[in-house]
């Protein structure tokens, strides 16, 4: 992979993916309740990933990106609480499996209209097939807000794997590696005795981990980091996921080590037609790995289009600022560039722009409307931004209306 940060390479970022989503995530909200205040760590986040594609969430800590990642894995616990909005799965074996196990909580909604669905749907179904191969599902979704815990537990690793930024967090000081590998492969793959320690060895060495025969049988003590992010990831892979989510998988990774990760993820998704959700604070990392990037600020995400294009032409202030701070994109400055200030506490409704104490273009209006995710311009309908001097083809006037107007329709109360 290359090393600049400047342009993103046509070899990184090559189409292997299928159009139709594997996850949707529309509305998305979920809030912190504490003795204080509210906290309202997502507020309102829309994204989709195709089959086999890499999509980015980028933006400083306390954006609520790893909020969002908890999510779709249905890991919020208390005091935290989804609140709103649909996360659909709609990987088909998923699908097909959970409807055979909870066949109660199944709904046929094959040709039905939205307004049919939502008749034949109980608050408890979660399970939706939509298209049938026989007597056995073919396609659907599954609703992972409404998922109960038992279903939960399947989905994650089978369907949707998770690969966290320590490394350490993931493995257990007191079983081997190839212990928990086989674990999960035990678990996922029903595989047992000789044939799980031979799959653990050839999952090692997938990851790139040199005499994986003699390192199955060592502890995560005797790793280096790097190896111990790559056997998460052997972990994560014996779960045969459909859906892999690396939240900031290389921040505590040295940059040689970093880059080895990386390529190694690239590899897996060709030659698994893996689909991604990346997680970063580094937009340097991002131009290397992602197709799709969403850019997220204060729990609401402001900025989405591909890569090349918030590289070669970002919209809103705040993805110029993180632009900006990529060390060596001004060379011969004698300061990094930064954005002055701090990521507020989502703790209130959005009734403003909350980027609009940090913004170098903010006015007046920004302090009292609060921008939706708009069209930049009505030829670039695949490039949104959150910001009141969007559509750049209105007026300001107009602008600010268009975006007082959505807002009024979208706002949702949040109830303890």
């Amino acid at each position: 992979m290359s090393a600049d940060t400047g342009a993103t390479g046509d070899a990184v970022h090559t189409a292997r993916h299928s159009e139709k989503p594997i996850l949707s995530v529309d509305g998305l909200r979920t809030a912190f309740f504490t003795d204080k205040e509210t906290i309202r760590a997502v507020d309102g986040v829309d994204f989709d990933v195709r089959g086999g594609e890499t999509i980015g969430i980028v933006g400083e800590s306390g954006s609520g990106k790893s909020v969002t990642a908890r999510s779709v894995m249905g890991l919020t616990k208390s005091p935290g609480r989804v609140l709103d909005g649909t996360i659909r799965f709609r990987d088909p074996e998923t699908v097909a499996h959970l409807a055979d196990s909870f066949g109660g909580r199944t709904v046929d909604v094959a040709g039905l209209s939205e307004d049919e669905r939502a008749d034949a749907t109980d608050d408890d179904d979660f399970v939706f097939v939509e298209e049938w191969d026989g007597d056995e599902p073919a396609a659907g979704a599954v609703e992972i807000t409404r998922a109960p815990d038992t279903a939960l537990r399947q989905i994650r690793g089978g369907g949707i794997a998770m690969i966290f930024q320590d490394p350490l967090s993931s493995l257990n000081p007191v079983y081997t590696v190839g212990n928990q590998i086989k674990e999960a492969l035990r678990i996922h793959q029903g595989l047992r005795g000789q044939a799980a320690t031979e799959e653990a060895i050839n999952l090692l060495e997938d990851v790139s981990i040199p005499d994986a025969a003699r390192r199955v049988s060592e502890y995560p003590h005797q790793f280096s980091g790097g190896m111990r992010q790559r056997a998460v990831i052997a972990m994560a892979l014996a779960c045969e996921p459909e859906l892999l989510i690396c939240d900031e998988p290389t921040t505590a990774l040295d940059v040689t080590i970093q880059a080895q990760i990386l390529e190694l993820l690239d590899d897996i998704q060709e030659e698994r037609g893996l689909s991604i959700v990346f997680i970063t604070h580094d937009m340097g990392v991002m131009a290397e790995v992602a197709e799709r990037l969403n850019v997220m600020y204060a729990g609401e995400i402001v900025e989405t289009a591909s890569i090349d294009e918030v590289f070669s032409n970002p919209k809103h202030p705040y993805t110029r600022g993180l632009l900006e701070s990529i060390p060596g994109r001004n060379v011969g400055e004698e300061r990094l560039r930064t954005i002055e200030g701090d990521v507020p506490t989502p703790n209130e409704p959005a009734t403003y722009c909350r980027f609009a104490p940090r913004c170098p273009e903010a006015f007046a209006e920004c302090e009292s409307v609060h921008p939706v995710s708009v069209s930049v311009n009505e030829d670039a309908t695949d490039h949104t931004a959150a910001c009141l001097l969007y559509p750049e083809d209105e007026s300001r006037e107009s602008a600010v209306e268009t975006h007082r107007q959505r807002g009024e329709k979208s706002e949702v109360t949040v109830d303890e």
